[in-house]
């Protein structure tokens, strides 16, 4: 495990220092993203932190770490976006925003958890320092937060869209759980897995920052829609990092063959490879992934076999269906943001 350990100790015992170790990547194009809603972001922020905040001594050095530790914030991006492009952000978009920050870090420190991971965007989890049962309670809290923030404000459309999405979530991840064991996936079983399990929560970030706004059910299933192709081609893109150099090693991951995960690459390569190959491939999936010499050849096969570029052409085409549906919206600054929302979700490096 390489994780910067001084910097994550340092931040540990000063939570509130500003210091980071997470590199900043392409930040001059993620601000021009931001600044339509910059101020709101700013707001978002102040939101979010009291929604956090906790009289528990342990559990609010916790969550502050979890503040300290938070991402590009892409997720209110696109609720606040959605937003402003739909009506006038206000005080139930700003909810709106930390309710699904809120469940967002709840599944990341459950995710950890189930997962057996000690790091998180380079820092350590929170079950690698607190442990699974502290994790597991934090988790819990911050799904509570997001509930009783909707519900103590009457935002109770905004809450019946995020309870979807958990649903959706969780069936996700135990449909995939099930197709893992008996690695019989189809290209349809796929699509219904990670629309679930991924598209569904950028999709409920844009529909409840239309519904914030009091947009028309339209405009709020015109945005859902929106994030739901993003959402799809979002997750094409990160399988098919597996089977691409990475910056740090320069050689592929294939964590997600070693996990036997069966995604659109390797599906296209199975669906288009002799008999014999496709037992060997599966076997290989099934009986030796924690071989690397074995899931270098999976790797080769899948990229010589045009299982990259077919899942490239894929997520186009799920870019291209998210676009349509903007393509008739008046043109302002937030549109043009959203618009290159995509592009930075879709074109950044893991």
């Amino acid at each position: 495990m390489k994780i910067d350990t001084s910097e994550n100790v340092y931040l540990y015992f000063h939570p509130n220092s500003k210091r980071t170790t997470v590199k900043e990547e392409n930040m001059a194009g993620l601000q021009a993203i931001k600044k339509p809603i910059e101020k709101e972001l700013d707001q978002f922020d102040l939101v979010f932190k009291a929604a956090m905040r906790s009289s528990v001594p342990l559990l609010d050095k916790v969550t502050q770490y979890i503040v300290k530790t938070k991402g590009k914030q892409m997720r209110p991006m696109f609720v606040l976006l959605a937003a402003k492009i739909s009506g006038e952000i206000n005080d139930s978009s700003l909810r709106a925003a930390t309710l699904i920050e809120l469940l967002h870090s709840a599944t990341l420190v459950h995710d950890d958890v189930v997962d057996d991971s000690n790091e998180r965007r380079g820092f350590f989890s929170i079950n690698a320092l607190w442990k699974n049962k502290i994790a597991v309670l934090v988790g819990d809290y911050l799904l509570s937060r997001g509930m009783l923030l909707a519900l103590n404000n009457n935002d109770f459309e905004l809450l019946r869209i995020v309870s979807n999405a958990v649903q959706e979530m969780s069936e996700g991840e135990l449909l995939q759980i099930e197709k893992a064991r008996r690695l019989d996936i189809e290209e349809s079983i796929y699509f219904d897995i990670i629309r679930k399990k991924t598209a569904s929560l950028i999709a409920s970030c844009c529909a409840v920052g239309a519904a914030s706004t009091g947009a028309s059910l339209d405009m709020i299933d015109r945005m859902r829609n929106f994030g739901t192709n993003v959402g799809i081609a979002f997750q094409i893109k990160d399988d098919i990092f597996d089977y691409q150099n990475t910056r740090k090693t320069g050689k592929p991951t294939g964590i997600d063959i070693k996990e036997r995960k069966m995604t659109l690459p390797l599906i296209y390569t199975l669906n288009n490879c002799t008999s014999s190959e496709k037992r060997y491939l599966i076997n290989i999936v099934k009986n030796h992934a924690a071989n690397p010499q074995k899931v270098a050849l999976v790797i080769e096969k899948v990229n010589q076999s045009g299982g990259i570029e077919y899942a490239e052409n894929r997520m186009e085409e799920y870019i291209a269906k998210a676009n349509d549906l903007l393509a008739d919206l008046p043109e302002s600054e937030s549109l043009t943001a959203l618009k290159q929302l995509v592009e930075f979700t879709i074109e950044r490096q893991k």
